[in-house]
């Protein structure tokens, strides 16, 4: 990890990184998967693989954060039926971060989320759609839940760009909004904590990149207030098509970086 670059970003570049870091705090309580504006930020502003373990400590308060403003809205038993699937991804990408280099990761998640994105409209265009989350006892939603558990994993562990993956999924189970996100905030912050060492491993995080993350962290709490309030502000159907807008955005991004 090219760790001299932390210590020389300008005054512009730090602004950068601080309203990337407000974005996730507005992520995690309101829009899930806005936060691949963020992603884009830190990698243009930082080496690209220094920039996945800079923001991972960032994605964790932000996980926190949600979790204590959701966390009566979770539904377990999804959450029970993604782990095991996401554990496998999370391996396989961390396999494949040992070889594969930037242009071949972004190209492959943002074709990934790009799909998603694609088949959720599709489905929400049927009136066959389910708007419940799928019995844990379905056999559909067993091996849906399976599938895009392990893309969460491997998008996540790569590219810290599960969010997209997983608002996919959770939007064709039929989440409602508040659902929706307390589901996720469980989830995202169970599954980066578990990232840590994987991360640490492969020299994505030190002390240096901790200092950075210490003096960006702060701002994630204003950013998490905004989102609580907008939250309030957003109708359902308003709600789903930004997240569906936020995954399509972060897709080209990482295709056209």
């Amino acid at each position: 990890m090219d760790t001299m670059t932390l210590w020389h970003i300008t005054g512009w570049e730090f602004v950068a990184l601080a309203f990337a870091a407000l974005l996730v705090g507005f992520s995690k309580t309101a829009v899930s998967g806005a936060n691949t504006v963020s992603l884009a930020v830190f990698a243009a502003v930082l080496p690209a693989r220094a920039s996945t373990g800079v923001l991972l400590p960032i994605l964790i308060a932000g996980d926190v954060l949600a979790v204590l403003t959701y966390r009566r809205h979770a539904h377990w038993p999804t959450l029970w039926r993604l782990f095991p699937a996401v554990a496998a991804g999370v391996v396989v990408g961390t396999l494949f971060l040992v070889w594969a280099d930037d242009e071949v990761v972004r190209t492959s998640i943002g074709a990934i989320l790009l799909l998603m994105a694609g088949v959720t409209m599709w489905r929400r265009r049927s009136a066959a759609e389910r708007r419940e989350p799928e019995p844990v006892t379905s056999r559909a939603g067993r091996i849906k839940a399976r599938s895009y558990g392990v893309l969460g994993g491997f998008t996540t562990m790569v590219a810290n760009a599960g969010g997209p993956v997983m608002s996919m999924y959770l939007l064709s189970a039929g989440f409602r909004k508040l659902g929706f996100l307390g589901t996720s905030a469980f989830f995202f912050l169970i599954v980066n904590v578990s990232k840590v060492p994987f991360s640490a491993g492969l020299g994505l995080i030190d002390s240096r990149s901790l200092l950075l993350d210490a003096a960006l962290v702060v701002f994630v709490v204003p950013g998490a207030l905004i989102g609580k309030w907008a939250v309030n502000r957003i109708n359902q159907r308003l709600f789903e098509q930004l997240v569906i807008a936020a995954t399509v955005v972060g897709g080209v991004q990482l295709l056209l970086r």
